[in-house]
């Protein structure tokens, strides 16, 4: 049985939330501000957290950042207002593996919490390289020219995805579909940013660059002659 902890400062939607998490028979742990989130996260072992941005005491930013300071890779799936994008941003760039835009249906958190335990639960160690990239799928760990390289949580999936498909131009849809289980809006820019400082990190100091644009088409990890 799968082990949840949900922080959430809004009483209300805290408790609906968790009476309808254990109905789905997930247990639950509660935390309604950073500093009780981070004290449950290291008391407990959970299988995912579910974490509001706005928070007293400690931001879910803090929280986020603490937590993967301190090694610990558990899936995160953050909560943000509709029209923040900045926070979202920000949330995926501290280690956040997911989002979820308020209000939102609560089908479709239970599916962002079933996409999230099923890749925290692929557990088997892989070896994928394109030229001198390489990445070790268990370890969480990328290198350049054998230098290593200090990712996020999705940029290490976004990394991943285009190993997998590496030569091969990738669209955005297709891009988010894989990263977050849905298509981005047309106006939003957080794939664009993640891109862009997943580019910058593999490219830094290296002969010529290997995550390239296609305009109007996609992106794509380049294999080489």
């Amino acid at each position: 049985m799968s082990r949840l902890l949900l922080v959430e400062d809004e009483e209300p939607l805290a408790r609906s939330l968790a009476i309808g998490l254990r109905d789905e028979g997930y247990l639950v742990d509660r935390a309604a501000d950073g500093e009780e989130a981070l004290w449950e996260a290291q008391s407990r072992r959970h299988d995912a957290v579910i974490l509001d941005l706005r928070l007293p005491r400690v931001g879910g930013l803090e929280v986020c950042r603490r937590l993967r300071e301190r090694g610990d890779r558990t899936p995160i799936l953050i909560l943000t207002a509709c029209d923040a994008t900045d926070d979202v941003v920000a949330g995926l760039d501290r280690g956040a593996d997911d989002y979820l835009r308020k209000p939102f249906a609560f089908a479709e958190l239970l599916a962002r919490v079933r996409a999230l335990l099923r890749r925290g639960s692929n557990g088997a160690s892989a070896r994928l390289r394109v030229r001198d990239v390489e990445l070790d799928t268990a370890a969480h760990r990328v290198w350049r020219g054998g230098r290593e390289v200090a990712v996020t949580a999705l940029e290490f999936r976004l990394l991943e995805f285009l190993l997998l498909h590496a030569g091969t131009v990738q669209s955005r849809d297709r891009i988010a579909a894989a990263l977050w289980a849905d298509e981005l809006g047309p106006d939003s820019n957080v794939l664009e940013v993640l891109v862009a400082k997943l580019r910058r990190k593999l490219d830094r100091g290296a002969a010529e660059p290997l995550l390239r644009t296609r305009r109007g088409a996609g992106y794509f990890l380049d294999r080489g002659a």
